[in-house]
């Protein structure tokens, strides 16, 4: 069952799970086609209620439904909502609270509700506001957020993580024979994740990291960086940690005259889905690693269909955080509080975004694939793993 709080008043569309179950793990989780959406269920009488539910698990959805992410907050409130009806989950009641304006107040109603599980927040800031008043009652958090250093063993990081992608993409140039490496980082926390993932995954591969500049993340400041790279040469890889459009300018620039072509440009998961990719001369042959979009579009079709509308890519994040919820659910008594242990499961949980898995810092890792750009396409020239190794 799926609520919508705001304001603490639940919403008056309460959907009914109505389609065949789907593995949660051991095989893709593809959503099925779209089925005509159940009539609403009656809402509750009265303000500030929540139906009482003594045989479904309460699972809060902290996103925000106002303010400038509303639109990021209602796709991901819509995936989580889709994923109850594709598996047709009926011991599951999933309440949203807008944390669009005071995340802390979200947090402690949802509390108050009864919820023992929290998906998310959207934002890293709004983590420390949540988990305040999540922690002293027990209740976990899984957020999408990309924020590693707010993982903790009770707040779980279900965001792409941009290391991660810095990692994988290190590790496939290496094994093509690439040893030497140079990298264009904005400044701020990105641009630190990214070079602190770099510089941990080329020194343990034995590689070297020659040259390293910072830019704001402005055309003109990146296109200047780019020049004061190039001029110090002798690198076999350049890693460009930003958007496509701002990466097609920074290669453009490092490209221009000719003389640094035999440099293999490398990109980060902020490339994906990004069309200047495929238009930019200067960034063909990169390299870039990020989630499969293997069952994306059979995502994004049902999720047009039963809305109407275009899900944001980050919306499969609260797909699968529903998944992965009815899997732990398994060996989980409703009204008891959520059983963290499961979350680290060695083989990992499989979902629209492929396999996945958290290590005891509440990190996610995922099972990355590489792609590369190639006259005027992007293909995948290293496929994801389909699932961990147990013990590994």
């Amino acid at each position: 069952m799926f609520d919508k709080s705001l304001n603490g008043r639940p919403n008056r569309r309460n959907f009914l799970a109505g389609a065949a179950m789907v593995l949660l793990a051991g095989c893709a989780v593809v959503p099925k086609a779209p089925a005509p959406t159940p009539a609403p269920t009656p809402a509750p009488s009265g303000d500030n209620v929540i139906a009482s539910d003594n045989d479904r698990h309460r699972v809060a959805l902290l996103v925000p439904t106002t303010g400038p992410n509303a639109g990021v907050g209602q796709s991901l409130a819509n995936a989580a909502n889709m994923a109850i009806l594709d598996t047709g989950a009926k011991d599951l009641r999933i309440t949203v609270y807008d944390t669009g304006t005071n995340p802390g107040d979200a947090a402690r109603r949802a509390v108050a509700d009864g919820n023992k599980l929290i998906l998310g927040p959207l934002l890293s800031d709004d983590i420390n506001a949540v988990r305040t008043i999540a922690k002293p009652a027990k209740v976990p958090i899984i957020s999408f957020s990309n924020d590693e250093k707010a993982a903790e063993s009770d707040v779980f990081i279900i965001g792409n993580l941009p290391g991660q992608s810095v990692s994988r993409t290190i590790a496939y140039a290496r094994q093509q024979g690439i040893s030497s490496f140079a990298a264009l980082v904005p400044r701020g926390e990105y641009g630190e994740r990214v070079s602190s993932s770099l510089l941990a995954s080329v020194r343990a591969s034995g590689g070297t990291v020659l040259a390293m500049e910072n830019y704001d993340r402005t055309a003109a400041s990146i296109s200047a960086a780019a020049t004061r790279i190039k001029a110090k040469g002798g690198f076999g890889a350049l890693l460009i940690a930003d958007s496509g459009s701002l990466s097609s300018r920074a290669a453009t620039t490092f490209r221009a005259g000719g003389n640094a072509s035999p440099v293999r440009l490398l990109g980060t998961e902020l490339w994906s889905g990004e069309k200047e990719l495929a238009t930019a001369p200067a960034l063909n042959g990169a390299w870039f690693s990020t989630v499969s979009d293997a069952r994306f579009g059979q995502f994004a079709k049902s999720y047009r269909a039963r809305f109407g509308t275009q899900p944001f890519r980050i919306a499969t994040l609260g797909y699968d955080a529903v998944l992965l919820t009815l899997r732990v659910s398994r060996d989980w008594k409703p009204g008891t509080i959520f059983p963290t242990t499961a979350m680290f499961a060695p083989d990992g949980f499989l979902g629209v975004d492929g396999a996945f898995r958290f290590n005891r810092s509440g990190l996610i890792e995922r099972a990355l694939e590489v792609r590369a750009v190639q006259a005027g396409t992007v293909k995948v020239i290293d496929a994801a793993p389909t699932g961990f190794a147990k013990g590994k």
